[in-house]
């Protein structure tokens, strides 16, 4: 499981960058997209299956200031969590603190699947969608992480 650090400052932008570069074919892939920058996270996660058969997660904790403000959990496959804070120790995704309700997205019409959820608490809207050339073995999702409320232009 992979945890990156992201801050809402410039030199946390550039670090996020550089942590985001597309990786060779593993059991986890993270590729950054930068279409609005008043998105917290936006790209596309890959999770695979691993030899031990279980699918691969990744966690970003987002700081704001160096104050720890919550954890976005993308996978296993299907599953996704918001936790207010940051901690080191695991959470399980079913744990009544994840924020996300239903924390497991369903499969739609065939192989479609999209979940929104809005965190008022956080501020936070969170959309992710199952992406094509998804198989048995890679699940393939569009995540994007806004705040919930933009400011007006």
């Amino acid at each position: 499981m992979g945890r990156v650090v992201t801050n809402m400052s410039l030199a946390g932008a550039i670090l996020l960058l550089a942590a985001f570069r597309p990786a060779s074919a593993s059991a986890q892939e993270w590729i950054s997209y930068n279409s609005d920058p008043k998105n917290i996270l936006e790209g596309n996660w890959q999770s695979c299956q691993q030899p031990d058969g279980r699918y691969a997660e990744k966690i970003y904790d987002h700081y704001v200031n160096s104050v720890p403000q919550y954890e976005v959990h993308l996978g296993p496959r299907r599953e996704f969590a918001i936790f207010k804070g940051v901690q080191e120790e695991h959470r399980e995704h079913d744990d009544p603190a994840n924020l996300l309700k239903p924390y497991r997205v369903l499969m739609n019409e065939g192989s479609r699947a999209r979940q929104h959820w809005e965190v008022p608490s956080l501020n936070l809207s969170f959309t992710v969608s199952l992406g094509g050339g998804s198989t048995m073995d890679c699940e393939s999702w569009y995540i994007v992480l806004t705040p919930l409320d933009k400011p007006s232009h």
